[in-house]
């Protein structure tokens, strides 16, 4: 069956989209990964991959032309397969027309239902692509609810990609009249995420037909919604205990609690009426089991004559499972491919910070000036790959690409795992600013309110631990970037200096290199380069 692909909303405040270039052609054949198209956002002219296979049979949009987030962008599906429906009526028909043909008396009354465009004023939301690297996403809440009004710029929910939780909003006005995707669910991009329109529009028809990236959404939700009709408190999970008393939790709170077997009778719930939300469940400590009284405890009086028991503590055997995030599965491939395809080597250099921690203190002497050893180290880095461009690559099948721009990536640990923002062209960059930069993206970064587009774009990555008192350790490479810097604490220690030994601060610096863009000769003479400014700082000035 023919897929509809539509415009995707590749950045958070995306609302149109301009096709840059066409790379395939209506009749080529696609595969799943291959790139589709460019597409210009608000930000960025970014690929846009395919997640079908088939034959491209319909391209919606021409090269130059702008139309909204969700318009038709393009038909795959089987060679020679008709598709006039699809595009006069922008969805899918049902499997069942599709496959079995039905009477003519019959097929009059249902195709309408199928292939009519949408009523007036119904708009079809779908899973948006929240960065260049999203497949698919997960709703990690909903904060509007079915017969919600919707105003342009409210928050509908928030979705976890594979960066960051981040908020979606509605570009449209409305009734919230159908979910697709409930709190705790995966989808892939372009599903169907909900549907906005007029109160008391009847939209069985699309929820039922509509089929966008290959994801059809459920009707259960619909019949659930029917039987709840009755009660006070629809979107509530209710539980009945032994002592009558009724126990309102969230679905996404009542799926945790069960996953991880814990009784919802135990939680005190924190939101509206008692109800039982997430984070009550999340930091929920079980109580112990109460030891046994001495009284119960003690032997009979025959048990004397018998030989001593092995005294064994009262405990309780407790573990904890915990849903991977969407970030956190993200992590794990990347790094894994990382570490299996690039062939990692580290190189290690101690650097003396004597100098370095004078300049620093100089420097935070100017009123409104804060500058740390990392971004020293940052801006010695961006310097010495300018000098060294060969580190500053990345490896492809058929070549290696040399980047003669430095966008230096910094590692920030976050709740959920690590996230990469970068310093885009960081060689003109002051130390200062480098310094008022590095602590804005890392404040946000913590706050999920990091952009996917300033986590794109990095040639180099530096990952400092320093602070946690790590003198010394090797990082994974941050592909496609061919290296990472790894940076230790700095030691107070005995060093040798004019040939008397002298106490002296040092600081390690390890470099992971691909052996395939970088050889051991040329990141060696990268970190004699990086020392040498490290270590004089008057030269980062020059």
């Amino acid at each position: 069956m023919a897929t509809i692909v539509t415009m995707p909303r590749l950045s958070d405040t995306m609302t149109e989209g301009t096709v840059a270039a066409w790379l395939k052609k209506v009749g080529d054949k696609i595969s799943e990964g291959d790139i589709l198209a460019e597409i210009e956002t608000d930000k960025a002219t970014m690929e846009f991959e395919s997640f079908n296979e088939g034959t491209l049979l319909y391209i919606g949009i021409p090269e130059g032309e702008t139309a909204p987030v969700d318009s038709l962008l393009a038909i795959i599906g089987k060679e020679g397969e008709d598709v006039s429906a699809l595009i006069a009526g922008g969805s899918a028909a049902p499997a069942a027309v599709e496959s079995t043909p039905a009477p003519t008396e019959v097929k009059t009354v249902e195709a309408p239902a199928a292939t009519t465009a949408l009523p007036k004023g119904v708009i079809v939301v779908t899973m948006p692509r929240l960065s260049d690297t999203m497949t698919e996403g997960t709703v990690a809440t909903w904060l509007k609810k079915v017969g919600d009004t919707v105003v342009e710029g409210d928050i509908l929910a928030e979705i976890e990609t594979d960066k960051a939780t981040m908020e979606f909003e509605s570009f449209n006005e409305g009734t919230l009249l159908f979910i697709g995707i409930q709190e705790g669910n995966t989808a892939p991009v372009d599903s169907l995420l909900a549907i906005i329109g007029p109160a008391g529009t009847d939209i069985s028809g699309i929820a039922e037909n509509y089929k966008v990236g290959g994801a059809t959404p459920t009707t259960t939700e619909a019949k659930e919604e029917v039987k709840a009709t009755s009660s006070d408190n629809a979107a509530e999970v209710v539980e009945i205990v032994t002592d009558g008393k009724r126990i309102l939790a969230s679905p996404l709170a009542k799926k945790i609690a069960s996953d991880k077997g814990i009784q919802l009778a135990q939680v005190k719930g924190t939101g509206e009426n008692g109800r039982i939300v997430k984070s009550d469940i999340e930091n929920f400590t079980p109580i112990t089991a109460a030891a046994p009284s001495a009284t119960e405890a003690k032997a009979p009086e025959t048990a004397k004559t018998e030989a001593p028991k092995v005294f064994v503590p009262a405990g309780e055997v407790f573990t904890e499972e915990i849903k991977n995030s969407q970030m956190r599965k993200i992590i794990a491939k990347r790094l894994a491919e990382s570490l299996f395809t690039a062939p990692h080597y580290n190189l290690v250099i101690e650097v003396t910070m004597d100098d370095a921690m004078q300049s620093r203190a100089i420097i935070n002497s100017v009123p409104d000036t804060k500058v740390s050893f990392n971004d020293m180290v940052i801006k010695a880095c961006a310097l010495a790959l300018k000098k060294h461009p060969k580190i500053n690559s990345q490896w492809r099948e058929d070549a290696i690409i040399i980047n003669h721009h430095v966008n230096v990536g910094v590692a920030v640990a976050v709740e959920d795992g690590l996230v990469v923002p970068v310093l885009k062209f960081t060689d003109a960059m002051s130390l200062s600013q480098i310094g008022a930069s590095v602590r804005d993206l890392a404040g946000r970064a913590k706050n999920k309110k990091l952009l996917p587009t300033e986590m794109e774009g990095s040639t180099f990555t530096v990952s400092n631990l320093g602070m946690f008192g790590i003198t010394e350790f090797n990082s994974i490479i941050n592909q496609p970037n061919s290296a990472i810097l790894s940076v230790g604490a700095i030691v107070e220690k005995p060093v040798v200096k004019n040939g008397q030994i002298v106490v002296g601060n040092t600081m390690m610096l390890s470099l992971a290199c691909d052996h395939r863009t970088i050889d051991g000769a040329t990141g060696a003479q990268f970190l004699q380069t990086l020392k040498q400014y490290i270590e004089n700082p008057v030269t980062m000035l020059a």
